[in-house]
């Protein structure tokens, strides 16, 4: 089987998925049929809410939400955008054509293509190229050509209307100065508090240089800083054919302004919107390789993320993901991407004082030893005692493969997971292939856990082999903090555990089918 290390090409994803789940999927039908299932889901009548009293929250976490929301705005959810299927079997947002158009608008309004060398800039690995940067970008409508070497800088800030184009990756390399602080964003945009529009980054290399920090415990400082690329408040984006290499945060950060922490309910002002991050690969990464804050429309495609250090946590408590889409995110379209060996390989969540992501949607992805490949949850909003979630809600998923998940050094305590539902209402999977090893201790966990109050939770064409030492495939928790209304649709159970589903106590509204039979294969 494929390492799925840093070498590989993630625009091999499609393919693979093919091969890993022996199905040729017409992915036009199963997007049909997942909506169906969306809506229907959603019609059905909700469970009654607990009534247990709510634990207060502290008098000093309220004063901090309060000052937060000098900077929030209230949130609402968006209706989910429509997915399209173009003849060459291509999967993209509604919203794409108008972020075309907005491409050839970028391009008409370039005045200036320029290439580094002729302002300075020498790619030999030492020589400090920051204000040769500086004077080719100028005040923007420009396209910055980058050729093949190493250049270093201590900064790069984009205005608007520029595009940086590169040799490629592993010919055109950016990485960080010695003498970079700890917080620097290698490439950012110019202005986080009034934003920036119409940017794109292509074809080349970002070094953050980790090792000029040397052996510190931890590699980032806060907020969206100590990232490779950072687009905060940024409308109109593209980043393509980009590697990320070992930064102490984040690989890519679509992000707002500021990170905010207002409470459920409220966002960040300043978001990003209508960005592509297409052809990404990043490793070493401290926290997580992309990720989303308080961003709308946000599509993510070919895509590969692997290895993290985990430098930006304490050390065995590392919740250092692939692909996060975090805290107020709304309409993020991810497709045909995958992880390897990260704690999540997609997760989809928000911390107890932020605002779930929302709308989130997922077409293709490879997990690749991941500890939980799956993992959508509102931290926080779990317990009988908890205030329920208002924002966690809506996630599509289609044509997921977890093979292999293992216990990772990168969080000690945490148990192997196929997918874990936390929270999270009107869920829809929709063609999952979950592929273990007979051979390793899953020291009988569960392979897909639902639980901690979700709700209108849909499993369909679920097949799962290889998991001998599973304790359930599918557990649906009970007790005080249950999930309810799960649906579950088997189509495949090769070599399953003593207990293919387990139903928690008091979990009322529950449904399964075991369809026809159609195994997976490496």
């Amino acid at each position: 089987m494929m390492n799925f290390n840093k070498f590989h090409d993630p625009r091999e994803n499609g393919e693979l998925l093919l091969e890993i789940t022996g199905k040729h999927l017409d992915i036009r039908k199963a997007i049909t049929e997942t909506e169906q299932l969306f809506h229907q889901c959603r019609e059905n009548k909700p469970v009654p809410p607990f009534n247990r009293t709510p634990i207060k929250v502290p008098f000093s976490k309220k004063i901090i939400e309060r000052l937060f929301r000098l900077f929030a705005k209230p949130y609402n959810i968006l209706e989910p955008t429509q997915i399209y299927v173009d003849s060459k079997r291509n999967v993209h947002p509604e919203w794409k054509p108008k972020l075309d158009d907005e491409y050839e608008n970028l391009i008409c309004r370039i005045t200036r293509e320029v290439n580094i060398e002729d302002y300075g800039g020498v790619g030999d690995g030492k020589t400090d190229t920051t204000a040769a940067f500086k004077r080719a970008i100028g005040n923007g409508f420009v396209k910055v050509n980058v050729p093949e070497g190493i250049f270093i800088t201590k900064e790069i800030r984009l205005p608007s209307w520029t595009y940086l184009a590169g040799a490629g990756k592993d010919k055109t390399t950016i990485k960080l100065h010695d003498t970079a602080p700890k917080g620097t964003q290698l490439i950012t945009n110019a202005n986080h508090w009034k934003g920036n529009h119409h940017l794109f980054v292509q074809g080349m290399t970002l070094d953050w240089n980790v090792e000029r920090l040397g052996a510190v415990k931890k590699t980032s400082t806060w907020g969206n800083h100590s990232s490779c690329l950072t687009y905060a408040n940024v409308t109109y984006g593209w980043v393509k054919d980009v590697e990320a290499i070992n930064p102490g945060l984040h690989c890519f950060d679509i992000s707002s302004t500021l990170y905010n922490y207002a409470g459920d309910g409220f966002r960040a002002r300043g978001g990003s919107k209508y960005v592509w991050l297409d052809g990404l690969t990043g490793y070493g990464f401290g926290d997580d390789g992309i990720t989303t804050h308080h961003s709308d429309y946000i599509f993510i495609s070919n895509s590969h993320m692997c290895d993290p250090s985990g430098r930006a946590h304490q050390k065995g408590i590392s919740n250092s993901n692939g692909f996060e889409v975090d805290d107020g995110s709304r309409n993020v379209l991810l497709v045909n991407n995958s992880s390897a060996r990260c704690f999540g390989g997609i997760e989809v969540k928000a911390h107890q004082n932020s605002s779930a992501a929302s709308n989130i949607q997922i077409v293709g992805h490879i997990s690749v030893n991941d500890n939980r490949a799956y993992n959508f949850r509102h931290i926080g909003h779990h317990k009988s005692t908890d205030i329920e979630s208002k924002s966690a809600n809506n996630i599509t998923a289609i044509n997921l493969t977890v093979i292999k998940p293992v216990f990772t050094e990168l969080y000690k305590n945490s148990t192997p997971r196929g997918m874990v539902v936390s929270a999270y209402k009107n869920v829809i999977i929709n063609h999952f292939t979950l592929i273990g090893d007979p051979d390793y201790d899953y020291k009988g966990n569960p392979v897909i856990a639902v639980q901690y109050r979700a709700r209108n939770v849909v499993l369909n064409n679920i097949s799962l082999k290889g998991f001998k030492s599973s304790g359930a495939d599918i557990k649906i928790y009970g007790g005080e903090n249950r999930a309810d209304s799960v649906t579950i649709s088997i189509t495949s159970m090769g070599d399953i555990s003593s207990r293919a589903i387990e139903i928690g106590e008091g979990v009322q509204d529950i449904k399964f089918n075991r369809l026809n039979e159609a195994k997976p294969s490496l």
